[in-house]
């Protein structure tokens, strides 16, 4: 697990070089087809050394819930099991390693009316105020989300006009079912703050040399998909699709584009700090620090 931009791929590969690890992709981005650049989806010649499952399984247009992560997921580690192999799950969309670890409740489906009417009223109002409605009707969940966490907020809203109960509560209510095997987590982050910031920057700034606004403009001239998709909230992607509809200049949406990187780091570095019983390791360090850390862990596990 760890941030974006902190490496993790590069440590997924040496790892798989290492020892018998099959990749499974842990990114709410990866997943989409067409989303190459601006995900720093991981190249051809990446992939023929260590093949990644759950990238490119679907359209942009399309939704893929962390309910449908763990199902796929927990299928995807029991084949690998079977197989003599050690699953290795890579990436930082922390819902999905929740989703998996720790079940998931049984909330109700998306209703397309209710979020369109929802984000009618953020395009008005803004999301800090849906955050504060929600965090009058639901305090624990709108404490840990950002106010301008528009997909969250919007869900939790969501649910709880559907159902009358808050997210927070139909979460303590339902049991969660537990992932049936052990697990050993790693997180890689770098020590300090300002070289994951240098990080983020150098990485936005080579996606654009890269050619991220084509990527987006063919994406925008679809015709099917809009800053209501989930694929097109993905961080990059909204800042240049309104640089693209004129609401920023390229250097007002290349400082949108890196500020909204770091935050979205920053909230993921939260996420990881809760995380129980994980271990830390510097970004910047040797990999082989990692790869023997997990051989250790693994000849412990395995007996």
């Amino acid at each position: 697990m760890g941030p974006t931009a902190s490496g993790k791929t590069a440590v997924a590969v040496e790892l798989v070089a290492a020892l018998p690890c099959e990749i499974i992709s842990v990114d709410s981005a990866l997943v989409y087809r067409e989303m190459n650049i601006g995900t720093a989806k991981p190249s051809a010649e990446t992939l023929a050394i260590a093949p990644h499952q759950l990238i490119d399984i679907r359209d942009p247009a399309q939704c893929y819930s962390a309910a449908e992560f763990r199902d796929e997921a927990l299928s995807l580690i029991k084949a690998i099991h079977a197989r003599g192999r050690i699953p290795l799950l890579v990436g930082g969309s922390m819902l999905y390693f929740r989703a998996l670890v720790g079940g998931l409740a049984d909330l109700p489906a998306a209703d397309q009316q209710l979020r369109a009417s929802l984000e009618r009223e953020a395009q008005c109002a803004g999301w800090p105020a849906l955050h504060g409605r929600l965090a009058r009707l639901d305090a624990k969940t709108a404490a840990r989300l950002h106010p301008n966490d528009a997909q969250r907020i919007q869900r939790a809203l969501e649910v709880y006009e559907l159902t009358g109960e808050t997210l927070s509560d139909l979460t303590r209510r339902h049991a969660s079912e537990q992932l049936p095997f052990p697990l050993i987590k790693f997180v890689m982050a770098p020590a300090m703050r300002e070289v994951l910031h240098r990080r983020i920057e150098a990485r936005f700034r080579r996606m654009l040399a890269s050619g991220f606004v084509d990527e987006v403009a063919e994406l925008r001239g679809r015709g099917d998909l809009d800053l209501s998709k989930p694929s097109m909230r993905a961080v990059g992607y909204r800042q240049i699709w309104r640089h693209l509809e004129g609401s920023y200049d390229y250097n007002t949406m290349i400082a949108c584009g890196v500020s909204a990187t770091r935050q979205f780091a920053k909230r993921q570095l939260t996420w990881l700090r809760r995380e129980r019983g994980a271990e830390w390791f510097d970004a910047n360090g040797p990999y082989a620090r990692v790869v023997a850390r997990l051989k250790q862990r693994l000849d412990t596990v395995l007996g």
